[in-house]
């Protein structure tokens, strides 16, 4: 309705008038209210979870974490199993060469040689920490090359296919190997070990040793 000159003046309608602030916070209030009355859910107050197929995805990431990582550290074990085997068969190896080539260096008679096994006497270290003569024999029992004494035996080498010995007659040029010397007065100038099997490394594997013999008397 417009207002006539000298007239009434209308005041505006309440719904076109400028509403305050806290009047509207408050129908906003009210209005949440009551959607949720109605059955409305609130986005701020609702939860999420996890559904089974990502429990299952989580179970099974972790399963084969479990499982890599068991396997890391099984070879890892084994490798480090391994390395001490090899170690000890190379400590074995270098002290069987050495425990040899002194015991060939105090070789006395009688002395006798066979193609596979062989006798002597020889100066070893007493339990009481002195040399005396003793009484060595060197032969492959089974699958192990053994020196046996009159107290011990010991082991030089394993997985062993075969031992065999050659003894040198005479050096120069005119080199002369013999499968057998068997003499009450003296020895070989050396003697050739030949062991097959090289620890299981190869059957065909066959490793040559040579001992030099002390002066023959």
């Amino acid at each position: 309705m417009t207002p006539k000159q000298g007239g009434i003046r209308c005041k505006p309608s309440p719904e076109g008038a400028a509403r305050p602030l806290h009047s509207v916070l408050k129908d906003a209030r009210l209005g949440r209210a009551g959607a949720s009355a109605h059955g409305q859910t609130d986005p701020s107050n609702s939860f999420s979870g996890f559904t089974l197929i990502e429990v299952i995805v989580a179970m099974t990431i972790a399963g084969v974490v479990i499982i890599a990582a068991h396997q890391l550290f099984s070879g890892v074990a084994n490798g480090s199993k391994a390395l001490v085997i090899a170690r000890e068969s190379l400590d074995r190896s270098s002290n069987a060469r050495r425990w040899l080539k002194a015991a060939f260096l105090s070789l006395e008679p009688p002395f006798d040689g066979r193609a596979n096994r062989m006798s002597f006497t020889s100066w070893q270290v007493t339990p009481g920490g002195w040399f005396a003569p003793t009484s060595v024999t060197l032969a492959a029992q089974k699958d192990r090359f053994l020196v046996t004494t009159s107290d011990q035996s010991l082991e030089l080498s394993g997985g062993v296919s075969n031992v065999a010995f050659d003894y040198l007659l005479e050096p120069g040029a005119d080199t002369k190997w013999v499968r057998e010397w068997v003499s009450p007065v003296s020895a070989p100038l050396a003697i050739r070990l030949r062991i097959g099997g090289c620890g299981k490394r190869d059957a065909g594997c066959v490793d040559t040793l040579l001992f030099l013999v002390k002066e023959r008397g």
